[in-house]
């Protein structure tokens, strides 16, 4: 098996990195690319939906970003142990309709030895947003270096 750097035990670099490594990711919507970054069997809770295993992961996100149109996320790092990660988040993104939407939420990650993450917990709430209200302004891939945190956004 392969290391996905950087493997627990995390220090907060560390953490920094695996947060911003999962955002980058997620901001290029290509489903293939964020599953590899899970273990072969990994679970997870999103919302009300349980997940399990890399091929599943594929699907629902497929899903997801046919759904949520222009995505863009933000995420921070929460709180660190030595295999487990919580990060708080934001994304935007519109529905076919045009109605833009902001969620946000918590995540709470565990990882394998070799830096793979074996199960993700989601909670996630959404609010209708105007388009005037965006934060997120990037269209595909990572955000801009200069993009406050949430935190400078008062968030």
């Amino acid at each position: 098996m392969t290391d996905r750097p950087p493997v627990p035990p995390f220090d907060r670099d560390a953490a920094l990195t695996k947060v911003q490594a999962a955002e980058d990711a997620w901001n290029t919507r290509d489903p293939e690319r964020v599953a590899g970054a899970y273990t072969a069997d990994s679970a997870w809770r999103n919302r009300d939906t349980f997940i399990t295993g890399r091929e599943q992961i594929v699907a629902f996100l497929t899903a997801k970003w046919q759904r949520e149109l222009d995505y863009a996320l933000r995420k921070n790092l929460w709180s660190f142990t030595a295999d487990r990660i919580a990060v708080r988040f934001q994304y935007e993104s519109h529905d076919a309709s045009g109605q833009w939407w902001r969620s946000y939420g918590n995540e709470l990650w565990e990882f394998d030895q070799h830096g793979l993450m074996r199960r993700r917990e989601a909670s996630i709430n959404d609010l209708a947003i105007e388009e005037s209200q965006r934060l997120y302004h990037w269209q595909l891939g990572r955000r801009p270096d200069d993009h406050p945190g949430l935190s400078e956004l008062g968030l």
